[in-house]
């Protein structure tokens, strides 16, 4: 069956929890051993103490380890982007951190694209460099050669361990070849040295893109936005093959950043509407952009739907890369700061709020919010100007939506 419909009960019978049609929320801190042995056995699993046995199952000890509710959310998440493994967060800074810290030691280098998140920019340039950790970064258009070359003029190339991207990139929708990017990590990794890709997908949720199918070791989500899709929980993941993701979850089992069994409940209870919500939302962004095209006060439009075959690399990539044009689009008001503040002060239906991927739509100022801690230099190297707004595009009428935006670009 397709995933849209295992949602509705894959990883869960009834019978575990007294014919309960939706799995209860286990509410517990710990589990109870049928024994002794089986306590020692499930503890010698989850410390790596052994392997597995054939048939053996990972019992349930501690929720910092393992609870019912994550278990069955991280199955039904492996559906969307075939993967072996999963692991939930808390937040999707929490799995973004996990990951690094889990494969970069001091002394290694890691490369990564931009732009990124905010969040994510300011923990590899400001955080991860505390503990030993080498950057380097590289911009859209240099996944070939150029990113090769910035790399070797480092002098770190042999200890390079990480790619980290995120594409489409936060918040200007530009794309980055997920195919290029692992042929760069296998340039540099030696047999006895692998060098993971790692790919925030955010931006496209589970069913827009598919980084794994496209060579990613590692594909992360901030679980807040599509796939929980309310405004109503914090949390993350990460996909993988499933030692990659052993690695992942013995990190997060003594970091402890696990997400709760109330986060679980009510991500499992948004997976059921994930395709529904997201089919309108795309369809809704391609109306919008429509009309911000054509709009006299609007300077350009971030969207992937505007890319033409003469676009050329960026056109080819989003045709092999991506199956759909996203949610999110950002545009240039005529003017700077003031007609952008404008602007966001105007909308009545939208929400001038931060965030994105939820029913509601959102509109917010990448310059002073989202990406403010980024250098003046390094925000106008990637376009992210004053007068840049952010939407990201709820399941409201369409209609609606842009009279919202049409009445305010009328105060700019």
């Amino acid at each position: 069956m397709h995933p849209e419909s295992l949602m509705m009960s894959y990883g869960y019978k009834p019978e575990w929890s007294e014919g309960a049609i939706k799995s209860p929320i286990f509410q517990t801190s710990t589990f109870v051993f049928k024994s002794a042995e089986e306590g020692k056995a499930f503890f010698e699993l989850a410390y790596g103490l052994r392997k597995q046995k054939a048939g053996e199952e990972m019992g349930l000890i501690y929720s910092r380890i393992n609870n019912p509710d994550l278990e069955i959310l991280e199955d039904r998440l492996c559906l969307w982007d075939e993967a072996e493994d999963c692991a939930v967060f808390e937040s999707g800074m929490s799995a973004i951190t996990t990951v690094l810290l889990e494969f970069l030691n001091p002394g290694d280098l890691l490369l990564f694209s931009t732009p990124l998140y905010g969040g994510t920019d300011h923990f590899i340039r400001k955080i991860l460099t505390r503990f030993g950790v080498h950057v380097r970064s590289f911009s859209v258009g240099q996944c070939s050669e150029e990113a090769i070359r910035i790399v070797e003029e480092s002098g770190l190339a042999d200890r390079l361990a990480m790619v980290y991207i995120e594409t489409p990139a936060n918040p200007t929708n530009d794309l980055i070849d997920i195919r290029c990017s692992k042929s760069i990590a296998r340039h540099f990794e030696r047999e006895d040295r692998p060098v993971y890709l790692a790919v925030d997908n955010t931006y496209m949720g589970p069913l827009w893109q598919h980084p794994l199918k496209h060579g990613a070791d590692l594909v992360l989500y901030s679980a807040t936005k599509y796939i929980g899709g309310h405004s109503d929980v914090i949390a993350g993941a990460c996909l993988g093959s499933s030692p990659m993701i052993a690695r992942v979850k013995g990190l997060r089992t003594f970091l402890g950043n696990m997400a709760g069994p109330w986060t679980g409940w009510l991500l499992l209870r948004s997976l059921e509407t994930l395709k529904a919500r997201m089919d309108v939302q795309a369809a809704n962004a391609g109306n919008v952009a429509e009309f911000l095209n054509h709009h006299p006060k609007v300077e350009k439009v971030y969207y992937l739907g505007n890319l033409k075959e003469t676009d050329g690399a960026a056109y080819e990539i989003r045709q092999r890369q991506c199956l759909s044009n996203g949610a999110m689009i950002s545009f240039d008001v005529r003017g700077g700061e003031s007609e952008a503040f404008r602007f966001l002060n105007a909308l009545g239906l939208i929400k001038l709020a931060v965030s994105l991927g939820s029913t509601e739509s959102l509109a917010e100022h990448p310059a002073t919010m989202t990406h403010a801690d980024v250098s003046p230099d390094e925000k106008r190297a990637l376009s992210i100007t004053e007068k840049m707004i952010r939407l990201s595009i709820g399941v409201e009428n369409p209609d609606d939506i842009i009279a919202d935006i049409s009445q305010a670009l009328d105060h700019v």
